[in-house]
């Protein structure tokens, strides 16, 4: 039997936000509009505008609300009830900033980016940061060797310089969860969250499992905030696996492929020939 994947960001979440333990994890997201756009950027300083299919950080922008006479704010995700009427917006996107004064001509600016294809607009969450760049974590969850949903692995995404997104494929790198965490919390801490992170992959993965039968491993795309609290960017059905390879700990990798390879997504390596 085929392994089941859901490419639509927008249904995975309106699957995981029935289950109200998840449901606190996620950052306010709707479909894109100008109502919602404007709706979004009064409530919040910065928003983030995603394709509701892609994949590899592709087509995201970011939206940053600042006031005439001043520069935004450090903590730029928090509820604002101030007149949007005057403000400036940034959008920013790969590497490019622009600047609109209307919510109406940043509309138009989106419009030409999305092609007409379906989007989303979303709650920005201020990453920590790690040497003064932004990252976010990936938790792997899998089907293990018994058919049970096992968290097999967790890593660290620093974004590139410049850039919005902290993918690889977009220029960002590998750091270790353990690493990250170092500047803000002890080590007896970062093992709690750690747990903490591995039962919600756990739990993501049994609630997309009762829609998704099929669904044999998640990626579990987290950032973290100033308070570090986990917010569940993105659940990934078909997570890119090579990235574990780049942690010290090899038998992490090595576990990942193993079961990968039990429930079919990837091949057995070709056993060599003997030389009589």
């Amino acid at each position: 039997m085929s392994i089941q994947k859901v490419s639509s960001k927008w249904k995975k979440m309106k699957v995981l936000l029935k289950d109200k333990y998840i449901a606190p994890f996620h950052p306010e997201t709707r479909k894109y509009s100008l109502t919602a756009l404007e709706q979004m950027c009064q409530i919040y300083r910065t928003v983030y505008v995603k394709p509701e299919q892609g994949t590899h950080g592709k087509g995201i922008m970011r939206i940053e609300r600042t006031e005439r006479t001043s520069e935004a704010a450090d903590h730029a995700d928090e509820p604002s009830s101030e007149d949007v009427s005057s403000a400036l917006y940034k959008l920013h996107y790969v590497k490019k900033k622009e600047h609109y004064d209307s919510i109406a001509d940043l509309h138009k600016a989106i419009l030409k980016r999305t092609m007409g294809k379906s989007y989303l607009v979303q709650r920005g969450i201020p990453l920590l940061k790690y040497q003064k760049r932004p990252f976010d974590l990936r938790v792997m969850v899998q089907r293990n060797l018994s058919g049970n949903w096992e968290a097999t692995g967790i890593i660290g995404k620093v974004a590139a310089k410049g850039k919005i997104i902290t993918n690889i494929n977009g220029g960002g790198r590998i750091v270790s969860f353990e690493q990250l965490m170092m500047p803000y919390l002890t080590k007896a801490e970062t093992t709690k969250l750690k747990k903490e992170l591995y039962v919600l992959g756990v739990r993501t993965a049994k609630c997309m499992e009762k829609t998704y039968p099929r669904i044999k491993e998640i990626g579990l795309d987290i950032a973290l905030d100033a308070q570090v609290k986990p917010w569940i960017l993105e659940v990934n059905t078909s997570p890119g696996l090579y990235v574990f390879g780049y942690l010290p700990d090899k038998s992490i990798y090595r576990k990942i492929k193993k079961y990968a390879i039990a429930y079919g997504r990837l091949k057995p390596a070709p056993k060599s020939k003997s030389t009589k």
